[in-house]
């Protein structure tokens, strides 16, 4: 026996067979020998659905590049038992419609993330993710006539699974790219949910890390390219490929989580053992979902301290945008990875959207530029405005990320007037547990505005004063009116998953998305 179990957890010691254990825990929790997550879990997980469709079908509408590309490729591959993509009835392969699925979720890096922090286990590794992933759950669902219940079952054990392997290893500390914990709970959670036996999901599981392991050069460069968005997407389609093949006899590297050549004792040596323990809830309310984090419009999330900090000097202090000319600069104050991520000098001048929803100076500059239009537009002149309406008013959308917007001259002015700077040790230690950002305005007439240290964003798992469902409504409103003609009924399709029968899986991505203009 590869695990150790509580009345809430598993704990697969690094001493044992790791990848074996993750394929007992998901073949237990899917078949219910194991898991009665809470209702909150439950709940909360079912809202990060509906964000990353809402964020995948609004990107389509919008045809985006790399959604567009996969989307094509998909259907190219029609099969009768296959599963559907968004907005379409038709059946392709499941790795197909899975890439192109996950490709559009993922496409305006606007929807869930974690940031890899457990303190009660001492598991801080403090690795990126994103709820990228719920397209394997419903196309292993679809495929297994299964209903929407057992679809948002497959949603919690694929996030546990991802979500605690952020927790014990950081993978982007060796370069290597955050969606390997990903592709390994895509694997194991697409074969469990289609009966696939624990020795197989060890087989895929072996598979996805000795053949596919991405490296951060897909997210390094003055521009990004599409490989930076469809990084999931392509990962998890070779996870499911790795999943099928080990499920039609394929035997892959066993045990590899211990295998002296694998990347997690390549980075960090140890005697024979895996570098960490992991440890997978499956019972009550602590559940790795429930400490990730939404995002509030079209982001890189390590901004959202900064943006917050920045609403909360708008709604403290509206004479600063009464006489927005007053303003002589903005300085923003940060931990790393932020610092080194969204810092960068080359996000200084962004030229495409890939890199300016990963600049902090042209997402600050944006916002901001937005709140002074809002000013003039308004007859109060903003100063009646809470946090949480500054939030829906100034949501950044796709189109503050045209090139239009991202030359926009008054965005310019702004972004010159703002520098960033690395808080240090005080700062950084405080991340990931929240986004350690603070937010410095001075004027021309020797003002100082500092919005003091923010830690928890709204938005943050652990932002306890945002309205978060009202946030959100106003979010999927947004993305849905560009995406459907009725935002609201497919938001509620979408929201009442865990109540959908069989059938109406199987016709869940069946509706029209609306063909907009591409966006320029």
């Amino acid at each position: 026996m590869t695990t150790q179990a509580t009345t809430s957890s598993v704990k697969i010691a690094r001493d044992s067979n790791q990848a074996l254990g993750i394929g007992e825990f998901a073949v237990d929790f899917m078949t219910g020998t194991i898991g009665e997550p809470d209702a909150s879990v439950l709940d909360r997980t079912v809202m990060f659905f509906t964000d990353s469709v809402i964020c995948g079908i609004s990107a389509i509408a919008m045809a985006t590049n790399a959604p567009t590309v996969l989307r094509d490729e998909a259907l190219e591959y029609e099969r009768l038992d296959g599963v559907p993509i968004f907005g379409s009835a038709k059946r392709v392969a499941p790795e197909k419609a899975i890439v192109a699925n996950c490709a559009a979720v993922r496409e305006w890096d606007a929807n869930g993330t974690n940031f890899g922090y457990n303190p009660k286990l001492g598991h801080t590794a403090g690795e990126f993710g994103h709820n990228d992933f719920y397209p394997v759950a419903i196309a292993a669902a679809q495929r297994a006539s299964r209903d929407g219940a057992y679809a948002l079952r497959g949603m919690v054990l694929l996030d546990e699974i991802r979500g605690r392997l952020a927790e014990a290893f950081s993978l982007k500390s060796y370069k290597i790219d955050h969606v390997v914990h990903g592709a390994i709970a895509s694997a194991a959670t697409y074969g469990a949910m289609l009966g696939a036996a624990p020795q197989q999901i060890e087989s895929a599981i072996g598979m996805v890390v000795a053949h596919y392991i991405p490296w951060r050069a897909i997210r390094s460069g003055s521009q990004l390219s599409d490989s930076k968005g469809a990084s999931a997407a392509i990962s998890t389609e070779v996870a499911v490929l790795s999943m099928q093949r080990a499920m039609r006899g394929f035997v892959g590297p066993a045990d590899i989580f211990r295998n002296p050549e694998a990347i997690w004792r390549q980075f960090e040596p140890t005697d024979g053992d895996s570098p960490f323990d992991l440890v997978l809830t499956h019972r009550g309310e602590d559940f790795a979902v429930m400490g990730m984090h939404f995002k509030l419009g079209l982001y890189e999330h390590q901004s959202a301290g900064a943006l917050q900090g920045l609403l909360n000097l708008l709604v403290e202090h509206p004479q600063l945008l009464e006489e927005p000319q007053k303003i002589a600069s903005i300085k923003i104050i940060a931990y790393e990875p932020a610092f080194g991520i969204i810092g960068d000098p080359a996000k200084r001048d962004p030229q495409t959207r890939q890199s300016a929803d990963h600049s902090m100076v042209y997402i600050i500059a944006t916002t901001l530029r937005k709140a002074i239009e809002l000013a003039k537009r308004a007859s109060r002149g903003g100063t009646s405005y809470t946090s949480d309406e500054y939030w829906k008013a100034l949501m950044l959308s796709p189109f503050d990320y045209s090139q239009q917007a991202i030359f926009d001259h008054s965005t310019r002015l702004l972004m010159e007037k703002i520098t960033f700077a690395h808080g240090g040790p005080q700062y950084d230690a405080k991340y990931p547990d929240g986004i350690p950002t603070s937010l410095i305005i001075t004027t021309t007439d020797g003002q100082i505005y500092d919005s003091g240290l923010v830690m928890y964003p709204a938005g943050h798992a652990r932002n306890t004063t945002a309205n978060l469902a009202e946030l959100l409504g106003a979010k999927w409103q947004m993305l849905g009116s560009l995406a459907v003609h009725d935002p609201d009924a497919i938001i509620n399709r979408f929201n009442t998953l865990p109540n959908l029968s069989a059938a109406q899986l199987q016709g869940l991505y069946d509706f029209e998305i609306l063909d907009r203009e591409r966006l320029e």
